[in-house]
């Protein structure tokens, strides 16, 4: 169990360093960022870092901008709008999908870990 959930925070570790690396470089201003308001690391006094509940909160509503996003586009190509092009559509319909199935995954491996940590014997 130890060793999975290790694993898991290693993931989501590297992960993180990679979408900072390619958010910074990124054309389109759809893709996802998970913490968009970083305090920079200046001498003075830092802002704490945002709690699990609240970076939980940010993920979840970037996850639902992408998917307005995704939705908006393709109707406005449905409409036939010259600026929505097919390939816009489709890269913004699979980050929503991506991004949901992400969502999705963490919530079933935080169950688990609940259900994990209420089934330990005391």
């Amino acid at each position: 169990m130890t060793d999975a959930i290790s694993s898991i925070l290693s993931q989501i570790r590297a992960h993180e360093m990679r979408s900072r690396g390619t958010l910074a470089d990124a054309p389109l201003g759809n893709a996802i960022a998970i913490d968009g308001n970083r305090a920079s690391g200046g001498v003075g006094g830092t802002a704490p870092a945002p709690g699990f509940q609240q970076t939980l909160s940010n993920v979840i509503d970037k996850v639902s901008q992408t998917q307005a996003n995704a939705s908006s586009l393709q109707t406005a190509f449905e409409l036939g709008d010259p600026r929505a092009d097919l390939a816009r559509v489709m890269v913004a319909m699979q980050q929503s999908q991506v991004a949901f199935r992400a969502t999705v995954e963490v919530r079933n491996r935080l169950v688990q870990a609940y259900q994990d940590v209420m089934n330990m014997p005391i």
